[in-house]
């Protein structure tokens, strides 16, 4: 089992976790069009052999396309705003800080990246990083990981 985290945008923030809550993949990628993510998001989520739920952060059209591909996989779906995972990762005086929360999420990212052995990047975008924490704060929810050192 496996749950993939997405931080919406036509640049997509990705995180796979698996059922041991360990940080499988990440990465950020730049769809450059709603068509192109319409075209490639079934092949990000048919890439996912072991997935069995997806985790949205975000709305709109946006949510709407990976909706669909997911419950066309037959996946469930929980869509959340950037302030449900930030609420329990983030200082109060950090969260409503946009920057200061983008900050804050690449740390964190960090931190999960290296418990994970996942491979440690030059740089993280902060959609990757949130999408990070989007997947972690879903692998909490679902008893795949218990409480974080933080």
């Amino acid at each position: 089992m496996s749950l993939l985290a997405v931080d919406l945008g036509i640049r997509t923030g990705l995180a796979l976790f698996a059922e041991d809550g360990r940080l499988v993949w990440y990465r950020s990628q730049n769809f450059g069009s709603h068509a192109r993510l319409r075209r490639g998001a079934p092949g990000v989520l048919r890439s996912c052999d072991t997935l069995t739920s997806v985790i949205l952060e975000g709305g709109g059209s946006i949510a709407n396309i990976w909706e669909k591909e997911a419950l066309r996989f037959g996946l469930p779906v929980e869509i959340i705003s950037a302030e449900t995972w930030r609420a329990d990762f983030l200082k109060p005086s950090i969260r409503n800080n946009g920057p200061l929360a983008k900050l804050a999420a690449d740390d964190l990212a960090r931190r999960v990246i290296d418990a994970s052995g996942a491979k440690r990047p030059t740089s993280v975008r902060h959609d990757a990083a949130e999408a990070i924490l989007i997947g972690l704060w879903g692998a909490i929810r679902a008893g795949w990981v218990g409480a974080v050192p933080w």
